[in-house]
């Protein structure tokens, strides 16, 4: 049985690590601080609580965790990557901040991949999401397509799955951030009622999609705000009037996360939204 260490026991590390699992894989994980919601998250996927020494022993870890927490994780594993485990960053981070962990990683003996997930949580009857990976060693980790992960090999160096995340997340959670600014704002002037029905007419694949969207966006806004920031610092040196765009998107998202608490404002957009 191959071993895998998963850091990260979100929906999405979980998730992986619950279709590696079932794959034939051994999957493990690291736990310490973490909630009892997480512990049991991480349990009922079939993951294993583990210590670094044990995850030394691993053949690929895996890092899925928000973006603000990737520079986190290669700290902690630092000691265990020397002759250890391939490491493959898959988070949401940007290709110089990508670059900089490959740096840790290969100073200290490591051996580094860069990896990005497009895509929601594996699930039944669902075979995404799809791991985008780049760099010299990159067909390592392609060495779990057979254990039910949705592998693609860029062509291209560290970095490049990094700018692909960017550009994609940038997309996606840009649109999102997008409409809810608007639909709020058209709360906030009486004409929501009005702007959703000329959607209706003129935009209904966006329409179609925002009822499931934004109320998903609100419990990851938290995460996605240091995303946003990092799609900004990726835009930034070649445009950075659309790097403005993004950083502003980050501030709106730490808005929504603080939002959320309260469940007030996205209670009223459900209601906007219902076309039920």
């Amino acid at each position: 049985m191959e071993t895998v260490a998963v850091i990260g026991a979100g929906a999405m590390g979980a998730g992986v690590g619950r279709r590696l699992g079932e794959h034939g894989c051994t999957v493990l994980t690291l736990l310490d601080g973490r909630t009892e919601a997480t512990r049991e998250r991480a349990a009922a996927s079939g993951m294993r609580e583990s210590t670094l020494e044990e995850v030394a022993t691993a053949s690929v870890v895996l890092s899925i965790v928000p973006p603000a927490a990737a520079a986190a994780v290669v700290d902690l594993l630092l000691p265990v990557l020397a002759d250890g485990p391939l490491f493959c960053d898959a988070n949401a981070v940007g290709p110089d901040t990508t670059r900089h962990l490959a740096d840790l990683v290969t100073g200290a003996g490591g051996r580094f991949v860069d990896g990005a997930i497009i895509g929601g949580p594996p699930a039944a009857g669902y075979a995404g999401p799809r791991v985008y990976v780049a760099g010299e060693l990159a067909a390592e980790v392609a060495r779990l397509r057979p254990r039910g992960l949705d592998v693609r090999v860029l062509d291209g160096p560290v970095g490049a799955a990094s700018a692909l995340k960017m550009c994609y997340g940038g997309l996606n959670k840009g649109v999102i951030g997008l409409a809810t600014a608007v639909l709020l704002a058209a709360e906030r002037h009486g004409v929501a009622d009005d702007l959703v029905a000329e959607m209706e007419d003129s935009m209904g694949w966006l329409l179609d999609r925002l009822p499931t969207a934004v109320p998903g966006m609100y419990p990851k806004a938290y995460r996605w705000d240091t995303e946003m920031h990092e799609i900004a610092g990726f835009l930034a040196p070649d445009d950075p009037a659309a790097a403005r765009v993004w950083d502003g998107l980050g501030a709106f998202y730490t808005d929504r996360a603080t939002a959320h608490e309260d469940g007030t404002e996205l209670a009223d957009l459900r209601r906007r939204l219902d076309r039920g």
